[in-house]
């Protein structure tokens, strides 16, 4: 193989990994959380439950899309060489495989640890002639007031049952009131009632005994059908295409496109059809020809059909020692005591890593330029921010104190449309000005912005973060955010909220990039001034974190870059296409993986840089989404003591993680990194340790 392979070469599919059984593979690397022993044993409950939604976002999704690729005839390959019915067989093989893994642990290892610490799940053969009478008094009072079976017969077509409801198809023998041979019927079980029920203190043989809706329902489902032979109950559940779709170019009102669309989402195309183990053969082919899918679609489960519902006994169970110990995020020296936000960032800047630091600062910021009669304006993007937010609060209270509020609001960020629907809304009725980004791009860059009057100028404040404005999340996922006084990173945030909000050319900024315009293009030159060097002897080494690699050129930009001798240490979560290993094309190349108690989400470059070592934060993956139809920001980190903090805290820190770690195989599969003789080292411990 020659030293150097040219652009062609290196698009060869053999050096690409699949995109969608690289995220299978991380929901593989999740579930060894909920295997782990030395994992608190309601935290591994909670891993399984995550794999549960995290399948259920694949399919709605990602394998949603494939299916329309295929129905439209779309045959292309993508970078790895395989077309969409490729991979679709690909998936179900890998996904089959995984949803029965998921269960095994379940019913073999999670349940009976969870009984062996007193808390059960109740099967109906286990209760007693007390308990029996309660549940039945239950499904009485709670249950049956809301069910509405639905017989199926000519008149009677099957219904479009739900996205991801609870549904049950139960067959019968006899003839109804009307002289009907009646023999099937779908019971769909409303959202609104709980799928694990506690028992009564006085009625449970230990301290925590639960049992299942289904189980309930199960039991007393006969009393729907008076008169008839209940034969048999079977729980199924149907996954849908959820991804909207508005056409918003031809729309008048993004946001009253985006509400119209929100049902449609419960009714979407069927993608994924799973029932109980017990489902008999006619019944799940039956079901199958109502959804209009193939038995690839099938998924036959050894427990109830959504495991995500098993969240509720982590929140009901009051065991701290079975879960991770709490923690109270620190807040920097300089910003204790009721310090001026102002003041202080006037005095340098501030970088944030959260979860470890606390998100208080940033709402404080908020809130005192809220309240500070000097303040004149506030600009800020929000993506993901939550129904109830102390920040669209602070926004509301700034707007009627007179302030120049701006909000960019991303209508489409997924599942989060309806909670951003109504923060639009309810800032639009005190007077702010709410934008929805740019036509055909979601607005991903987190931004805030505050002008200030100080004496006869007008000074600006600025926050630039990785991820969201959300306080639920910033306590459970990993990121940077820094605030600022900087005059040249001040002024390209104000050039870029203009180009957010207003028309014309995209601006020149001074400190940073964004997309999509500049972020992708600077990227690969700062690889490719690595390869220069390397080339000349030089020291070169590149350093990143992301949450997901799959950008083709930029792939192709770091195996010249190994080709040229360039170490390259990269740190990815999730999904990673570049195949690490590949003698003459990626042999320089490491790819890592950390997942632990917190979900790794700060996106960090270190370029070493001739010695002059460049640092940069940013809101962008290195997918080609995120570099082409998405606005997102990357920033510098320029003062030397916060560099130095990110390097160590964001990757040297994950370089040396030997405990949560996973490192990516040439042939796609991913190895556990153990400590074998050196000290144990988790980065999330050692970070808990020292920053909180």
């Amino acid at each position: 193989m020659p030293a150097r392979l040219d652009a062609r070469a290196l698009a060869d599919p053999r050096y690409f990994l699949n995109r969608e059984l690289s995220l299978l593979e991380f929901d593989r690397r999740v579930l060894e959380q909920a295997k782990d022993a030395s994992v608190p044993l309601l935290e591994r409950l909670r891993f399984l439950t995550i794999c549960s939604t995290n399948f259920d976002e694949f399919f709605e999704i990602r394998v949603a899309g494939i299916k329309q690729q295929v129905a439209y005839g779309i045959v292309q390959p993508g970078p790895d060489g395989y077309g969409p019915r490729d991979v679709l067989q690909r998936i179900s093989d890998v996904a089959h495989g995984l949803v029965e893994e998921h269960y095994r642990v379940l019913n073999q290892e999670l349940l009976p640890a969870l009984a062996h610490e007193g808390m059960r799940l109740l099967r109906r053969t286990s209760w007693s002639t007390k308990q029996a009478k309660w549940i039945r008094k239950y499904f009485q009072t709670e249950v049956l007031p809301v069910l509405t079976p639905m017989g199926l017969d000519p008149s009677h077509p099957f219904p479009r049952v739900l996205n991801k409801g609870l549904n049950v198809f139960v067959e019968v023998s006899g003839r109804d009131a009307f002289r009907r041979a009646a023999s099937q019927a779908v019971l769909q079980v409303p959202r609104a009632l709980p799928r694990v029920i506690r028992l009564p203190t006085q009625l449970a043989s230990g301290p925590h005994d639960f049992v299942l809706l289904t189980s309930i329902i199960h039991a007393h489902v006969g009393e729907l059908f008076p008169g008839l032979k209940v034969e048999g109950v079977y729980q199924f559940r149907v996954t849908r295409n959820s991804d909207l779709w508005v056409d918003e170019e031809e729309v008048d009102n993004l946001l009253q496109a985006v509400k119209g669309e929100l049902s449609s989402r419960n009714f979407g195309e069927a993608v994924r059809l799973e029932v109980a183990e017990n489902c008999p053969e006619h019944v799940w082919r039956y079901l199958l020809n109502a959804a209009q899918l193939e038995p690839n679609d099938l998924y036959r489960v050894n427990g109830p059909v959504n495991l995500h519902r098993l969240i509720a006994l982590h929140e009901a169970v009051d065991r701290p020692e079975l879960k991770y110990k709490p923690f109270v995020p620190s807040i920097p020296r300089r910003l204790q005591r009721g310090a001026d936000m102002f003041d202080a960032l006037n005095a340098g800047d501030i970088l944030l890593h959260h979860p470890y630091e606390s998100f208080v600062p940033v709402l404080d910021f908020l809130k005192q330029a809220a309240a500070d009669p000097d303040v004149l304006a506030i600009k800020m993007t929000l993506y993901r921010t939550g129904s109830d937010s102390p920040v669209r609060d602070t926004l509301i209270e700034a707007a009627r104190n007179g302030k120049e509020v701006t909000a960019v609001v991303e209508l489409r960020a997924r599942f989060d449309e309806a909670a951003n629907i109504d923060i639009a809304s309810e800032l639009q009725a005190v007077g702010a000005n709410v934008v929805y980004g740019i036509v055909g791009f979601k607005c991903h860059a987190k931004m805030i912005l505050v002008m200030r009057r100080e004496g006869r100028r007008i000074r600006r404040y600025v926050h630039l973060g990785t991820g969201n404005y959300h306080t639920r999340t910033t306590r459970a996922y990993t990121d940077i955010g820094l605030m600022t006084a900087d005059k040249d990173v001040a002024e390209d945030v104000h050039l870029l909220f203009l180009h957010l909000t207003g028309l014309g050319s995209s601006p020149r900024l001074r400190r940073l990039v964004n997309s999509p315009f500049t972020l992708h293009e600077r990227l690969i030159e700062l690889i490719d001034a690595e390869a220069a060097q390397a080339r000349k002897g030089k020291k070169a080494r590149i350093t990143a974190k992301m949450n997901a690699l799959a950008d083709p050129q930029v792939i192709q930009a770091l195996y010249r870059a190994s080709q040229a001798g360039v170490s390259v240490d990269l740190i990815v979560r999730g999904i990673c296409c570049l195949r690490p290993g590949v003698p003459g094309v990626s042999e320089n190349i490491r790819v890592r993986s950390i997942v632990g108690r917190f979900l790794e989400h700060a996106r960090v470059w270190c370029f070493h840089a001739g010695g002059d070592e460049q640092v940069w934060c940013t809101s962008a993956d290195w997918l080609p989404r995120n570099f082409l139809r998405r606005f997102e920001t990357a920033f510098p980190i320029e003062d030397g003591r916060l560099r130095s903090r990110v390097v160590t805290e964001t990757l040297a820190v994950y370089l040396a993680d030997n405990v949560q770690a996973w490192q990516l195989q040439s042939d796609g599969s991913w190895k556990r990194v153990k400590p074998g003789k050196d000290r144990a080292r988790s980065a999330q411990g050692v970070l808990l340790d020292t920053l909180v």
